[in-house]
């Protein structure tokens, strides 16, 4: 057998070896399946968002309680810078047994506006009428405005004020020549005031007033104490029918206490003393040898109740009526009965 015919054979035998093998192989298992693609993860929820979600979820914050109720005097100046619009006019009946009986009004306007929290310029108006027939002693006046403002403060349940203020000599009844019935009105609404007016009624001088307030306010109950300087100087009429008194001084000091008997009502009563710390002529004058310390100071007391209502968002109405009696002389002489209707709407 030829070499080449040799290596044919081989080959073949081989081959055949080759192709029984790979018959006899298993055959390779089928891959795997693909695995499913994983769900997306949440994403985390941004910090701000969170936030909120607490915030909306966590319990409502407790409101804060409301003020404690202030009790608002009858002629004391109020412990507090307020917007507020007032109309308070007070009712006088006199009969002093000799002729002299008649009635007055006094009727005062003022308004208030805040321009800080603490800080409340104000202006105030009077007006009086007197009407005494058998003592031919009817006329009316426009009495000198107020302009000033208060300051004011609260720590707790203590508050405290303080008022600079002046009058505008401008009112009727003053100079040399003044009409009698507008000097009349003037001197008889001092007393339907108290005489805690005074300063407004002598129009014929400027004043300077300075005063101040403090105050217990809490468990429904209000006590304020005040005390007031009045500086007055003479800028209208010069002879002696009206006044020879340059300057003067006044002063006057109350005490005001009040109660809440229920949230819309209220009980107050107030002590006023009125005392001049110079002799003005006009209690002199004609008088000189009958003159007492008596005419120098006055004293009277009030009591009534006030009521407390809403009547917008933001507004209060504060209406009360109160009684006042002269104490001492010479006004408790004349009998006097004043009854005050007092009327401020805040804002």
């Amino acid at each position: 057998m030829s070499k080449t015919r040799f290596l044919l054979i081989q080959m073949v035998t081989a081959g055949a070896l080759a192709g029984s093998a790979l018959a006899e192989e298993p055959a390779a298992p089928p891959p795997p399946p693909a695995p499913l693609p994983a769900a997306p993860e949440a994403a985390a929820p941004a910090p701000a968002a969170t936030a909120v979600a607490s915030a909306n979820t966590a319990p409502a914050a407790t409101p804060a309680p409301p003020p404690p109720p202030y009790s608002l005097p009858w002629q004391l100046r109020p412990v507090g810078a307020a917007n507020v619009v007032r109309s308070d006019t007070a009712f006088a009946m006199y009969d002093n047994g000799m002729g002299a009986k008649g009635n007055t009004v006094a009727t005062m306007l003022l308004g208030s506006y805040k321009v800080t929290p603490s800080l409340a310029p104000m202006v105030r108006l009077g007006f009086t009428r007197n009407d005494a027939p058998a003592a031919g002693a009817d006329g009316t006046s426009f009495i000198n405005p107020v302009v000033g403002a208060t300051y004011a403060r609260k720590v707790d349940a203590l508050r405290w004020a303080a008022f600079l203020g002046a009058t505008v000599p401008i009112g009727m009844g003053g100079g040399d020549t003044p009409a009698a019935g507008a000097a009349t009105a003037n001197s008889a609404g001092i007393r339907a005031r108290s005489a805690m007016d005074n300063a407004m009624f002598a129009v014929n001088y400027f004043t300077v007033i300075a005063g101040g307030d403090f105050a217990y306010v809490d468990h429904k109950l209000t006590v304020q104490l005040e005390a007031t300087l009045f500086q007055l100087a003479r800028v209208r009429g010069s002879n002696a029918a009206s006044s020879t008194d340059s300057a003067r001084t006044n002063s006057t000091v109350g005490l005001h206490a009040g109660y809440f008997i229920i949230p819309m009502l209220s009980l107050g009563g107030e002590f006023r003393y009125q005392r001049w710390l110079s002799t003005p002529t006009t209690l002199t004058m004609g008088n000189k040898v009958n003159f007492t310390d008596a005419a120098m100071d006055t004293v009277t007391v009030a009591i009534g109740p006030r009521a407390h209502f809403q009547v917008a968002k933001g507004m209060f109405l504060r209406p009360g009526i109160s009684y006042a009696r002269a104490l001492d002389k010479p006004v408790s002489d004349a009998s006097y009965n004043v009854v005050q209707v007092d009327i401020p709407l805040y804002f």
